[in-house]
């Protein structure tokens, strides 16, 4: 019994071994040579050959398929990171020339202006409900020789004057502010007025008063600071007017007037030191400067 089994399994080798060698020899051999034989293994082995291929070209397919999608998946990674270091490098130079735009310009304005004028940083901006700018904090103060009643200009005009240092920090009142009051003119015709901020929470705004009613005022008009009073220097843009109303009766005529100074992105000032009378806010007069 232990020989059959042995001689079983010595034979399934054999043959298992031999047949491959029978189907290889039928394949190679020319065809104008082939036997019977191999004409019947070709037939047999014809099938079995077409599922293979069909199926190791399937296999080779999806393999490329993977080793491709793979190789994208580590170019897309790649381009990913190479796309956000570009997008954070392009920002950084977006923000340095808008940097050196703006400190050029103040370099413009501090040649333009006949005074000292110190630079300041805006470190802190209070604002309303409505997120408009009620209040700016700059990093200058008593320690710089800061005192209440400096104008605070920007290359786009003035932004207002300080209202009160301690130590190294200071308060600026804006020219919208209810509490301010600047002797200003009509830069096309000439006309003056107070210009007075309205105080709005919901957007900035100015008033200009005590225009004659037969003066020449249109929207679109500049205006611009008078220097009368010595607070202020002159030709210092402060607004565009956007509205003039005149009553049906009386001696004056009220337009409304928009800020030149974008409060809310303020991020440097000029400080002007000297080169005006710099009195206090509450020494203002009440048709000069500030109030």
């Amino acid at each position: 019994m232990n020989f059959y089994r042995r001689f079983r399994d010595a034979a399934i080798c054999v043959a298992l071994l031999a047949l491959p060698f029978f189907f290889l020899r039928a394949n190679l051999r020319d065809p104008a040579r082939a036997t019977v034989v191999d004409k019947a293994l070709l037939q047999i082995s014809a099938p079995i050959q077409y599922v293979a291929a069909q199926l190791a070209v399937g296999v080779s397919g999806v393999l490329q398929e993977y080793v491709y999608l793979v190789d994208v998946q580590r170019d897309n990674e790649r381009l990913r990171d190479e796309n956000g270091r570009l997008r954070e490098q392009v920002f950084k130079l977006q923000s340095s020339a808008s940097e050196n735009r703006s400190l050029r310009r103040l370099l413009q304005l501090r040649e333009q202006i006949k005074g000292s004028l110190m630079s300041g940083l805006v470190i802190a901006k209070e604002t309303s409900p409505y997120f408009r700018v009620i209040r700016l904090q700059l990093d200058r103060g008593d320690r710089d020789h800061v005192r209440p009643g400096m104008p605070v200009l920007t290359a786009d005009g003035l932004v207002g004057q300080i209202r009160r240092t301690f130590g190294r920090y200071s308060d600026v009142l804006l020219v919208a502010d209810k509490t301010s009051a600047i002797d200003v003119v009509v830069q096309r015709s000439g006309a003056r007025g107070i210009l007075k901020g309205t105080g709005s929470e919901e957007s900035y705004a100015c008033r200009l008063e005590h225009l004659a009613r037969e003066d020449d005022v249109k929207p679109g008009d500049l205006v611009v600071t008078s220097g009368l009073g010595q607070r202020f220097p002159a030709a210092i843009l402060v607004g565009q007017v956007a509205e003039v109303k005149k009553q049906a009766y009386g001696l004056y005529q009220e337009a409304s007037v928009t800020p030149a100074v974008r409060f809310s992105r303020l991020e440097e000032v000029m400080i002007m030191t000297s080169g005006s009378r710099n009195q206090g806010v509450a020494d203002a007069p009440a048709e000069g400067g500030a109030r």
